[in-house]
């Protein structure tokens, strides 16, 4: 039986080489994509010659990114934007260079490595949390101070201080543009006196003062023996070489470990607050589970496997809303045949968690529903292999989940203990992509006070 190509799978006619659509995508990318969604699992798109393809199936997209990995680099317009702030760091790099670095990167960011930075990441939520007071609080303030203090303590064993309103301005403002910057194919010079051209410097100005700043002051004073992050990238050597990573690569690593670190965690942590607070009746089924488990203690990294309501809720939120709503797309750099489908070299292979977590044939049981229970062991439903994915799929998938999975449970119980999330006003928030998916204006909750209960 003879393959088909990509002429062969359905697409959407667009005029004007499809200028129009990537106009529309600069406005709402996932729009765009999920209009694509109704035409099949397999859906082309052509815009200015570029020839696309959407992968709208687990089991395809994992003959895709998994078994044809290989084939697959970055597209190249992503990574030349991240790279302008983060350098060439394990996040933008390609082949033998990227493969160095994850190699080199991947002990620090074990289950256990990881475990052994839990008692920062409390310390920092502790003490953040002691000064909130019951009331109205701006949830993506609170959240962005408490990541950041988590990665500044982690990676430098220094509280982020009072810097963290301006950084995680400066974060969001670079997001913005991120994304702006990734529908042109050139980045204009940021000297320019363009709009958001400012902005955007300010924004890389601050970042790179900040982390600047630490790494100095380290040099200084010298490691003293540090386990934290700074140190043990320092540390590191190349298992065949023996080569230690470049103080520019340090310092590449630290910037995309501060800036993506606490972004993702804290964009995952305001969408799950937003569903508890809407859903009173899962809040107070894991105020109970974290009240029974911890009696009112500053959990620990074992507390994390007692606590699987808890788990399955902040699955379920980034399920709903995940925090990197589309993945950045991949080029073929060969010919691959996928499904019957002949897909040729240079093709761009687009992939959106968005689309995955909520379409019904994955998710049968109210695919839009907030249901944390489908996330419990031995649930009903077995959930398809590559159908969900917060973190990414493939050799790419995201470095740093299992820190992230960490801070995001020991955050989430600390704040149980403390509070009772309830909504401000009925309307729900209104998801608007950059690099991650936030609420469009923010979020605001009511906390109100709450003693735990304890063990008697």
């Amino acid at each position: 039986m003879t393959a088909l190509s990509w002429n062969d799978l359905p697409s959407h006619h667009h005029r004007w080489w499809g200028l129009p659509v990537l106009m529309a995508m600069r406005r709402d990318y996932l729009a765009v994509v999920a209009a694509q969604r109704p035409l099949g699992d397999l859906v082309t798109q052509r815009i200015l010659g570029e020839r696309s393809v959407d992968v709208f199936d687990p089991e395809l997209l994992r003959a895709v990114m998994v078994d044809n990995a290989d084939a697959l680099v970055r597209w190249q317009r992503g990574p030349e934007v991240f790279a302008e702030l983060m350098g060439q760091s394990v996040l933008v790099t390609e082949g033998a260079t990227w493969q160095r670095q994850r190699r080199m990167l991947m002990p620090a960011f074990s289950p256990k490595r990881v475990a052994g930075y839990a008692a920062l990441m409390t310390e920092a939520a502790v003490q953040g949390l002691d000064a909130v007071r019951p009331g109205e609080v701006a949830m993506d303030a609170l959240f962005s101070h408490l990541t950041m203090d988590v990665i500044s303590r982690t990676l430098f064993s220094t509280p982020i201080g009072s810097d963290t309103a301006a950084a995680a301005h400066a974060v969001q403002v670079l997001s913005e543009t991120a994304l702006a910057e990734m529908f042109w194919p050139f980045t204009l010079p940021d000297w320019l006196p363009l709009p958001g051209k400012a902005a955007k410097r300010r924004a890389g100005r601050l970042l790179h003062g900040l982390l600047g700043g630490h790494i100095a002051a380290r040099h200084t004073a010298g490691d003293d023996g540090k386990t934290d992050l700074l140190g043990m990238l320092k540390a590191l050597r190349d298992e065949t070489t023996g080569e230690a990573l470049s103080p520019q690569e340090v310092y590449d690593q630290c910037m995309v470990s501060f800036q993506a670190g606490h972004e993702t965690s804290a964009t995952a942590l305001l969408w799950w607050s937003w569903l508890l607070a809407a859903h009173p009746e899962a809040q107070a089924r894991v105020h109970a589970e974290v009240d029974t488990v911890l009696a009112g203690r500053v959990p620990t990294p074992d507390d994390a496997a007692a606590l699987p309501y808890l788990s399955a809720t902040l699955k379920e939120a980034m399920r709903l809303y995940p925090p990197v709503a589309a993945l950045m797309t991949r080029r073929l750099k060969r010919d691959i045949s996928v499904g019957g489908v002949r897909l040729p070299a240079r093709t761009l292979v687009r992939v959106t968690p968005w689309l995955l977590h909520r379409d019904p044939r994955w998710w049968p049981d109210a695919p839009l529903g907030f249901k944390p229970e489908r996330f419990l062991p031995g649930a009903a439903h077995e959930i398809p292999r590559g159908a969900y994915i917060p973190f990414g799929i493939g050799p790419r998938v995201c470095l740093g989940q299992h820190f992230a999975v960490l801070e995001m449970t020991l955050i989430a119980a600390l704040l149980l203990q403390r509070f009772e999330l309830a909504p401000v006003g009925t309307e729900a928030p209104k998801p608007r992509m950059a690099v991650t998916l936030r609420p469009e204006k923010g979020l605001r909750l009511t906390l109100i006070g709450r003693t735990p209960r304890r063990r008697p």
